[in-house]
């Protein structure tokens, strides 16, 4: 079955990270993503070349290699870039421009192009210019510093939270918004995406909270932060961990029931946060009496909101995401299926 975005052509100029998810994203729903590399890749171990197998990001694409320094390249380029759709770049401000191949030359050639710019500072502004990586913008948008637990040091979420929520889940979102406001008569344009805006915006419903006294910057005190006691990761008896989310009222009553405290006026409680640190620490007791297989025996698939931890490993063959295809085999190489899923 062609994916809805079968009949888009995407030319992306190589980078790592975010650029990469982003082609990965229009090219598992059926566009076409031509990926430009500088010549000589093949020995590189990031080179498409060599990458193409084992890298979930690089999967779908068809590969060119252009020297963008050399001006009968820029011209090739160019006009490969006349039949295309959108374009994806991932280089910081100005690059391009001095490339020869900046917006205005790109939109003079082609005006119903939809050019897409990745970066982490975004197009203008103090940082703009600097280099950085996904904790140095996620620290500056405010979100580092509300992830972690209280009393300890901020914890980096891996570079979900930057390179690609904030970063290339936005691109796509961008691209695909830039390319239907094309097909419905508009004219192409320029999306500056930028991961310290991207992963601000991911905090939207934290900032909400805090506007209503919901929310306090003090990480690892509120209610989806590990602060309570009934929204947190326990250790079990065999070293493992099960994660547990009971935050209506019913599913906190059956998790009372489940554990045996449904008596225990400890607990009456739910979001009486002086009574956190004493709930979380009988909680942190009944959860090490048990295995996690045993924990799950009793809770999983129930309305307790709870899930073993699993490791990369364990999730690819858990029942579930066997039963959905979660993550499927290509070319060898166990990776995550493309999401979401069109019916």
């Amino acid at each position: 079955m062609p994916g809805p975005l079968t009949g888009i052509r995407i030319v992306e100029l190589a980078g790592i990270g975010p650029g990469p998810f982003c082609g990965m994203m229009l090219a598992d729903h059926g566009a076409e993503v031509i990926r430009v590399d500088r010549p000589g890749k093949a020995g590189d171990p990031r080179s498409p070349t060599t990458r193409k197998t084992a890298d979930p990001l690089l999967r779908g694409r068809t590969n060119v290699e252009l020297d963008l320094k050399s001006p009968d390249d820029i011209a090739k380029l160019r006009d490969l870039v006349k039949t295309a759709d959108g374009l994806i770049e991932g280089f910081r401000p100005g690059v391009i421009e001095r490339l020869g191949i900046g917006p205005d030359v790109l939109l003079a050639d082609n005006p119903k192009l939809v050019i897409g710019r990745m970066t982490g500072w975004g197009q203008d502004g103090p940082y703009a210019a600097a280099a950085g990586h996904d904790i140095n913008y996620i620290a500056l948008s405010g979100v580092l510093g509300a992830i972690g637990r209280a009393g300890e040091k901020p914890v980096p979420p891996i570079n979900l939270v930057g390179d690609f929520g904030g970063g290339a889940m936005m691109l796509a979102f961008g691209m695909v918004s830039g390319l239907l406001a094309v097909r419905n008569g508009a004219p192409g344009q320029v999306i500056d995406c930028a991961m310290t805006d991207g992963s601000a915006l991911l905090m939207a419903m934290m900032w909400g909270f805090r506007a209503t006294g919901m929310w306090a910057d003090a990480k690892g005190t509120n209610l989806l932060d590990t602060g309570a006691p009934f929204y947190d990761t326990y250790e079990t008896a065999d070293g493992g961990y099960v994660a547990i989310g009971s935050i209506e009222p019913q599913f906190y009553a059956l998790l009372r029931d489940k554990l045996g405290i449904a008596s225990d006026p400890l607990f009456d409680g739910q979001f009486d946060r002086a009574q956190w640190p004493a709930q979380k620490e009988r909680l942190t007791a009944i959860f090490k009496s048990k295995t996690r297989d045993e924990w799950c025996a009793l809770m999983e698939g129930t309305d307790v909101c709870f899930a073993p931890v699993l490791s990369m490993a364990e999730a690819a063959s858990h029942p579930h995401n066997v039963a959905r295809r979660t993550f499927v085999e290509i070319d060898g190489v166990l990776q995550p299926a493309p999401a979401p899923r069109f019916r």
